[in-house]
């Protein structure tokens, strides 16, 4: 009796073929079906956030009217790095924050650009100064002009340079005159302290608020923000100043435990 080689296999194929073409086009069809429900829903959300961002800032909604902005001790704002180049957009926005009665703001996205353009926009503010002046001058707790930081991702990057080279000579130190011989183990408050020993270790943000497509920090200084509030803005094209008085005023009126 003789057997042709492939050939259970052939008619195997022609059975399987069909059943995974059409599961293929199926999976293909879900997927795009809950792309589109998903893409549907986040518009109709949008939608919602403009007009009432629209409603607040034309003073038609009054409960957004009376801040609290105290409560808000250091005001923290992330642009994506390729919406930072609309420096007209951002200037708008601090001088929003501004008018608010905040005082003590950081303004950072991940490349610098707002960094680069630092004259430019101090230069737009009516009453503002450079973060590092006031602390030249000891007049940060003067509640009569708001403090600017910029700030960009080789901030971080430095200070756990910088960090982690000051653990090493210590433990260097320690290992030389038969101190502390076992494996280093650093911890997270030996790092604050390096931190804080090289100058990096600046205020921590009551509020973060984040301008840009993707919903995270950006590359934001992470030991800064161990009890921060973070909410996303959105598009920096979009901006409003209802939204921006809406997401101060839920921080201002929400009980904050900071881990408690």
């Amino acid at each position: 009796m003789d057997l042709k080689p492939g050939a259970g296999g052939q008619r195997v194929n022609r059975l399987v073929d069909p059943f995974a073409q059409i599961s293929y086009h199926f999976l293909q069809f879900l997927w795009r079906t809950l792309h589109l429900l998903v893409s549907l829903w986040y518009l109709q959300v949008s939608m919602v956030q403009m007009i009432e961002g629209f409603l607040i800032s034309s003073g038609l909604v009054k409960r957004y009217g009376a801040l609290d902005i105290d409560k808000v001790r250091y005001l923290a704002i992330v642009v994506d790095s390729e919406e930072a180049y609309q420096i007209s957009k951002v200037i708008q926005l601090l001088k929003w924050v501004e008018d608010m009665g905040v005082k003590h703001l950081c303004l950072y996205d991940s490349k610098g650009v707002l960094k680069t353009n630092k004259k430019t926009i101090m230069e737009s503010l009516n009453n503002a100064m450079p973060f590092e002046e006031a602390v030249e001058k000891d007049v940060l707790l003067d509640q009569k002009q708001m403090t600017v930081e910029f700030a960009s991702s080789s901030d971080g990057k430095e200070a756990i340079t910088r960090a982690a080279n000051v653990l090493f000579m210590k433990y260097l130190k320690y290992a030389k005159t038969g101190v502390g011989k076992e494996e280093p183990c650093f911890t997270e408050d030996q790092m604050d302290e390096a931190l804080k020993a090289i100058g990096y270790k600046g205020p921590e943000p009551d509020l973060l608020l984040i301008y840009g497509p993707v919903r995270c920090h950006l590359g934001f200084s992470p030991w800064r923000l161990r009890y921060t509030e973070m909410v996303h803005m959105g598009p920096l094209r979009y901006m409003n100043l209802g939204s921006l008085k809406k997401a101060i005023h839920r921080f201002t009126t929400v009980q904050q435990n900071y881990g408690t």
